[in-house]
């Protein structure tokens, strides 16, 4: 599968992206804030293996897509819908070289469109902890209103965290912004 933004190309990823992947996926500055990493080469052949699983996945309920440049071919990251009912869950990553210049802001936004036009999802949601100060700022920026603070209510890397919860709804959706 593949999408287009002005900027991007956000396909499905292929095995022979490892290299790209990884160089992101072991960063700890990137990891900072998620549940996973930073990975070893063995955790993310096991993310590429997850990922080759959704792509086969019949009826395609997940998706996560490699986030590439049109100018340059560079794979700079990830983005992710997954399908529950009516409701989906966003998700993206970048490599720290390309962030604070739109690209996930771009890429929440073409995966927001294909949710709700080729899914027929009603609602988009996302988290984040409380320090991620970008991904919040990208949420906000695709629509996105925050509807709650969730307290200590995920368990990773030896403690509890806290997390926004952001969504946005099919009506709400206006991806000329």
């Amino acid at each position: 599968m593949q999408l287009e933004s002005p900027r991007l190309t956000i396909r499905d990823f292929r095995e022979e992206d490892f290299a790209s992947i990884h160089a992101y996926a072991s960063d700890p500055r990137v990891t900072e804030y998620t549940m996973w990493g930073p990975n070893t080469e063995e955790d993310t052949w096991k993310y590429v293996g997850e990922i080759r699983q959704m792509i086969e996945q019949s009826p395609r309920d997940s998706y996560e897509l490699a986030i590439v440049l049109k100018d340059g071919g560079s794979l700079i990251g990830g983005v992710g819908l997954h399908r529950s009912d009516t409701n989906a869950e966003l998700g993206y990553c970048l490599n720290p070289a390309y962030w604070r210049q739109g690209y996930a802001t771009e890429a929440a936004r073409v995966m927001c469109r294909f949710g709700f036009e080729e899914l027929g999802v009603n609602r988009i949601y996302a988290t984040c902890r409380p320090g991620n100060v970008g991904s919040a700022s990208v949420m906000r920026h695709i629509g996105m209103k925050q509807e709650g603070h969730l307290r200590q209510h995920l368990w990773f890397k030896g403690r509890y965290h806290d997390s926004y919860l952001f969504s946005i709804l099919k009506e709400e959706f206006d991806d000329r912004k």
